[in-house]
């Protein structure tokens, strides 16, 4: 997993609430078990036609929004099926930032293990980030992770609060298995141990 990094960029606004994992990633495309891939099928029911045309007035089709890292979403997103493609589908697309008043739990914590900063604020915040977004190209958004705030387009900043640990793992880039390879060297010493003292249980 790659390292969080201060996302600066325009942000896309979706204004709906209960956006739930059938809308961000459908069903049809969970038979992968690859987390590339799924990014061109991201809310596929609301960004294409049935033929495979582009739905324009969908925010993700529009010129401004095309390569946002960033997305302000409504109340209660992720909710739905724990579908782990869910944030697959958005970190394939480009979104590193996804901004609401809050998530459902299993999509906010698969959010942290696959790189994405899940971010919770008041509604009053989230208004005023949808007008910003909602300016498109003529306003830019900034994520600082490690000062924990978010920098709108006319100077004005707001904090926010997140885990200590989940933050140190997006800093440093550790998912679940990058956490485990940082104790190599005691379960290398334990396997050794194991190999001495009870030399049955690792013979081939």
């Amino acid at each position: 997993m790659d390292k969080f990094k201060t996302v600066n960029g325009v942000a896309a606004p979706l204004n709906m609430i209960n956006v739930d994992t059938d809308m961000i990633i459908p069903k049809q495309f969970l038979k992968t078990i690859k987390r590339t891939g799924l990014g061109k099928h991201l809310f596929d029911e609301m960004r294409f036609t049935p033929d495979g045309k582009e739905i324009d007035d969908f925010v993700l089709n529009k010129p401004a929004y095309r390569s946002a890292e960033i997305l302000i979403a409504g109340d209660n997103f992720g909710c739905g099926s724990s579908r782990e493609h869910a944030p697959w589908a958005l970190k394939d697309f480009g979104i590193k930032v996804v901004i609401s008043t809050s998530f459902a739990d299993i999509f906010y914590n698969n959010c942290f293990k696959n790189g994405i900063l899940p971010i919770v604020v008041d509604q009053a915040t989230l208004d005023k980030l949808f007008d910003d977004a909602e300016r498109g190209s003529n306003a830019t958004i900034t994520v600082d992770l490690e000062n924990q705030e978010i920098k709108g387009p006319d100077g004005g900043t707001v904090k926010f609060d997140i885990d200590p640990f989940r933050k140190h793992c997006l800093l440093e880039g550790l998912d679940d298995i990058g956490q485990t390879l940082q104790k190599s060297d005691k379960i290398d010493a334990f396997e050794e141990k194991m190999q001495l003292s009870q030399p049955w249980l690792t013979a081939g």
